[in-house]
């Protein structure tokens, strides 16, 4: 049991806990406001498609829209955003609820699913019956004694049969395994293919203990690949099949093109930077995504995981793409040259790709990285590199700021021994500021740094140039590391680039001694992601 400070992030770390371990995330909130606040996270989930199970609070049951406390049309609220809302009536629905909601989260596409549970039927009965009783009056009026009736009669009903304890544990049935005969023809036109090209995404990994046979098929493939969302980090660093830039370009020059767990939305140019006459094999658990602004050549519904190991086994021999690895190879190192130039550039702070790439040098093999931020996140995912499977989380389709507190703090629960270094943009920052308290009283020493550069500099980018005005753009070189100082952890400030590689390694003894910290990096300008804006 983990108490956060506010519902959102409690919502955050279900989400983390179920991409990380593929078990249930379980997030617990109050009525009204409680669930209210829990919104944008419950969203995100679902467009991440990630199984986690939110137990809402509600009002008493006799006193349902008779103007209580808190009480508002949740159902109404959360409906749209979860696979299924449960709403409990008496006690005897709580646990076949649960099991139901764990049931329904795991099928199919995975998601978030909602169980309302109101305030009366989680405590002991006795306790409840004086609450009813004291609200009622004691008189002897036919009016007064009718009211008694009807609450005692609606407080049997409600802990009617809440003795009987069996309840079946939940079926756990596997998704969807793709058709042989679809894999098999897949196959034989990858093999044929001169210039092919492999994007794997999130929804291949929602399965971790698979994650090494997805990994083998991959290599057994053969094929150049980018990856992409929670597969970052799939291959580890400097694999030599794993390309991390031109992805545009290489799908331009692609004659095959296999989507695994990836929908043609706006990160795809909506299916328009593939081009019209690649072959394209798209594998997905969604129908919906699996035909998004573009139906594939060859479409399978099942796991995209599943789906490439099936591939795989399934290839028949063929000629190795040596001569195209390279050239996108080639490519990816005059990136990378390109990214180092930059990165040695003088700024008037610090560079922010010179402070990206001095994290990059103090990744062990286990480091978790949780990216929550605009500008700054998406320069660090040009530069810092995953080294193991689920070594990188972020929020997905849906760009949520606020993720980074309630992911970095599953990220820590569950992998107590690994660095967890949490990228917040200062804009972020203000999301999840004072879950360090949190981190602080659980004992948590996560490793957070603040891009700092006084802006919503994603914005301010496009909107200066386009509307010659930065108004609502502009922040603060605020203190964050004397507000991480007051909040119980430990605070660092750094604004020269020298000074780069002995803060972060201060940070990291810091963290490892058992205290969280915040590196507050005070980040000068740079040109490096002009018109990167997405619409």
């Amino acid at each position: 049991m983990v108490d956060v400070r506010h519902e959102a992030t409690a919502v955050f770390a279900a989400d983390a806990v179920s991409r990380l371990s593929g078990k249930i995330g379980v997030a617990a909130v109050t009525a009204g406001p409680g669930a209210t606040n829990t919104v944008t996270a419950v969203k995100n989930a679902q467009l991440a498609q990630s199984p986690i199970v939110l137990l809402v609070g509600a009002t008493a049951t006799a006193l349902k829209g008779r103007g209580a406390l808190q009480d508002i049309d949740q159902s109404a609220l959360l409906r749209p955003h979860v696979k299924e809302m449960v709403r409990t009536r008496r006690v005897r629905d709580l646990a076949p609820a649960v099991v139901r909601a764990v049931e329904a989260a795991r099928a199919g596409v995975p998601g978030p699913v909602a169980v309302e549970c109101p305030v009366d039927l989680l405590y002991d009965e006795t306790v409840v019956r004086e609450w009813y009783q004291g609200s009622s009056t004691q008189g002897k009026s036919p009016g007064e004694r009718l009211l008694r009736w009807y609450l005692n009669r609606h407080l049997d009903r409600i802990f009617s049969g809440a003795d009987v304890s069996s309840c079946p544990p939940p079926r756990m049935p596997g998704p969807a395994e793709p058709g042989d005969v679809p894999v098999r023809r897949a196959a034989r036109r990858l093999a044929s293919a001169r210039r092919p090209v492999l994007l794997v995404g999130s929804q291949a990994m929602l399965e971790p203990d698979r994650i090494s046979e997805i990994r083998d098929a991959i290599e057994r493939l053969g094929v150049p690949v980018y990856l992409s969302g929670m597969a970052r980090g799939l291959l580890g660093a400097g694999h030599p099949l794993h390309l991390r830039h031109g992805r545009r370009a290489a799908l331009r020059e692609a004659d095959a093109v296999v989507l695994a767990g990836v929908p043609c939305d706006f990160r795809l140019g909506y299916g328009r930077h593939i081009r019209r006459s690649s072959y394209l094999v798209s594998a997905n658990r969604s129908r919906r995504d699996l035909r998004l602004n573009r139906r594939p050549s060859l479409g399978i519904l099942g796991d995209a995981g599943r789906f490439l190991v099936k591939l795989s086994n399934a290839m028949p021999e063929h000629d190795p793409h040596e001569t195209w690895i390279e050239e996108l190879r080639c490519r990816d190192r005059e990136r990378c040259a390109e990214i180092d130039a930059q990165a040695g550039a003088a700024t008037e702070l610090v560079n922010p790709l010179r402070l990206c790439g001095a994290m990059d040098e103090l990744l062990e093999k286990n480091s978790v990285l949780v990216g929550d931020g605009g500008d700054f996140v998406a320069t660090a995912s040009y530069v810092l590199r995953p080294r193991a499977p689920l070594g990188w989380l972020d929020p997905g389709v849906f760009g949520t700021l606020g993720v980074g507190a309630g992911f970095a703090l599953a990220a820590k629960l569950l992998r107590p021994e690994s660095d967890v270094w949490l990228l917040w943009g200062d804009g972020s920052a203000g999301y999840g500021l004072a879950e360090i308290d949190t981190f602080v009283r659980h004992g948590l020493p996560v490793i957070a740094v603040v891009g700092n550069d006084a802006s919503w500099a994603q914005i301010r980018r496009e909107q200066v140039e386009i509307l010659k005005d930065d108004v609502g753009c502009e922040l603060r070189h605020s203190d964050y590391h004397v507000v991480a100082e007051g909040l119980g952890g430990k605070g660092l400030r750094v604004d020269r680039d020298e000074d780069v590689d002995g803060v972060l390694r201060q940070a990291v003894a810091t963290a490892r001694g058992g205290s969280p910290v915040l590196v507050n990096a005070v980040l000068g300008s740079t040109e490096f992601r002009k018109g990167s804006i997405s619409i």
